[in-house]
C-alpha cells in the first residue's frame, strides 16, 4: 500500500480565553493541517501551529513545504515504511520543524488507522490517559487568582503561571512577578502545585530575584520554565547555578544538539520537549531517551494546538512517559475546532480516543 497523495488544510480554532505570555497574545489557534492519504483512500493527520514568536514557524511556510518539497518526496512510497519515511522527511529540508512534525505525526496516524489501533498503541503504550497541567495567561495578581481558583475547582492539580511581562525596571519587574506567586499561593493553599513559565521573558538577574524571593518566602514552585532568552545558554545556566528551584529549558531546545549543549552546560534540570519544536514523534523519542540517559527530568509540552498536535502528544506521553506532569491543555482553551473525536479532558485528566489512530476526522470532509 502507497502513498497516494499529501493534502493539505489551513485550520483556525478560537479560543474562549485570550491567551497572553509574555511573548505574545493570541485568541485562535492558527494551524495547518496536513492530510495523508493512503491508495486505499485512508487518511492519517498531523498539525503545524503558526507560532512566529517560538519557533518562527507560519502556516503559509509549512504549506510551502509540504506542497512543494515533503509531499512530492512521499507520494508513491510504502505508506507502512514508517520509519524510513519519517528519517526522509527529517533529513529533507532544514528547519520547518513544524511542517516536518504535521508530516511525520499524518505518518504515524495512518499507520495506527491501517493496523486498526490507537495511535498509542502503535508507539507501543498501553495507557488511555494522561494529567496535564493547565495555563494561566499572564495578568494582574486579581485575574491570575480569579483565574486559578476556577481552574483549582475544575479539578485541576498543577497550575502554570505565565510571568515575565512585568516591565522593564529589573526590581520593580522582580517584585512584581513575586506577588503575583505570592498572591496565587495564598489562593490556592499548599496542595496544587505551582510552575512558572516566563518564556523567556527574564534577564538572568530578573530571574534569580524572583526565583530567591520565592524560595526565601517559602512559596513552593515545583520548576520554573525557560527564565531567559532562548539563546542565552550561559545566562540560563548562571541561574540554574544560583537558585535551588529546578529550571525548565524550552525554547532553548529545539533538537538533539541543542540538548546536548544544554546537558553540557549543565543549563537546565529538565527539558520540555515539543513536537512541533523538534520535528515529530521520532525526533521527540529520540530526546526523552537523551535526557533520560542524563538524568534530566522531562515532559511534553504543546503549542496552541488542536486534538491533532495535542493528541500525538498526549499519546507520546501515554507510551513513554515523563517525570513531570506534561503541559498538554491546549485544546481545553479551544471555544470550537474544525476536527471531531480525538481527545477529551474530564478535571485534569486527558483522556486518550479508543478510536485507531488519534481518532480524529476534519469536520465537512
Amino acid at each position: 500500500m502507497t502513498v497516494e497523495l499529501v493534502r493539505t488544510h489551513r485550520i483556525s480554532a478560537p479560543f474562549h480565553t485570550p491567551f497572553v505570555t509574555a511573548l505574545r497574545r493570541a485568541t485562535a489557534a492558527e494551524s495547518l493541517l496536513v492530510e495523508v492519504v493512503d491508495s486505499d483512500g485512508r487518511s492519517g493527520f498531523g498539525e503545524a501551529p503558526q507560532v512566529w514568536q517560538v519557533t518562527g514557524g507560519s502556516v503559509a511556510g509549512a504549506e510551502a513545504c509540504v506542497e512543494q518539497v515533503l509531499g512530492p518526496l512521499l507520494t508513491g512510497r510504502d505508506a507502512d515504511d514508517v520509519t524510513g519515511n519519517s528519517r526522509l522527511v527529517q533529513h529533507a529540508v532544514q528547519r520547518n520543524e513544524g511542517a516536518k512534525a504535521a508530516v511525520d505525526v499524518a505518518l504515524h496516524d495512518l499507520a495506527a488507522r491501517r493496523t486498526g489501533v490507537p495511535l498509542v498503541r502503535f508507539l507501543g503504550g498501553v495507557r488511555t490517559s494522561v494529567p496535564t497541567d493547565v495555563t494561566l495567561a499572564a495578568g494582574s495578581p486579581e485575574a491570575l487568582v480569579a483565574a486559578a481558583r476556577d481552574r483549582v475547582r475544575e479539578g485541576f492539580r498543577v497550575l502554570k503561571v505565565k510571568v515575565g511581562k512585568a516591565g522593564d525596571n529589573e526590581r520593580d519587574a522582580a517584585a512584581a512577578d513575586l506577588a503575583r506567586v505570592r498572591a496565587l499561593r495564598a489562593a490556592v493553599g499548599p496542595d496544587v502545585l505551582l510552575r512558572l513559565d516566563a518564556n523567556q521573558g527574564w534577564t538572568p538577574r530578573q530571574a534569580v530575584r524572583v526565583i530567591r524571593g520565592i524560595e526565601d518566602a517559602g512559596l513552593d514552585v515545583e520548576l520554573v520554565e525557560q527564565p531567559v532568552p532562548r539563546h542565552d545558554l550561559d545566562g540560563l545556566a548562571w541561574v540554574s547555578d544560583r537558585v535551588g528551584v529546578p529550571i525548565l529549558a524550552d525554547e532553548a531546545v529545539f533538537g538533539v544538539r541543542d540538548l546536548v549543549e544544554v546537558i553540557r552546560r549543565r543549563a537546565a534540570d529538565l527539558v520540555n520537549v515539543k513536537l512541533a519544536k523538534c520535528g515529530g514523534l521520532g525526533p521527540a523519542r529520540t530526546l526523552l531517551d537523551l535526557a533520560a540517559a542524563h538524568d534530566m527530568g522531562t515532559l511534553v509540552g504543546s503549542m496552541m494546538e488542536t486534538q491533532a498536535g495535542v493528541g500525538a502528544a498526549a499519546s507520546l506521553v501515554a507510551a513513554y512517559g515523563t517525570t513531570a506532569v506534561s503541559d498538554l491543555d491546549a485544546v481545553w482553551w479551544l471555544a470550537s475546532s474544525p476536527l471531531k473525536g480525538g481527545i477529551r479532558y474530564e478535571r485534569d485528566t486527558v483522556h486518550l480516543p479508543e478510536a485507531p489512530g488519534l481518532g480524529i476526522t476534519l469536520e465537512d470532509h
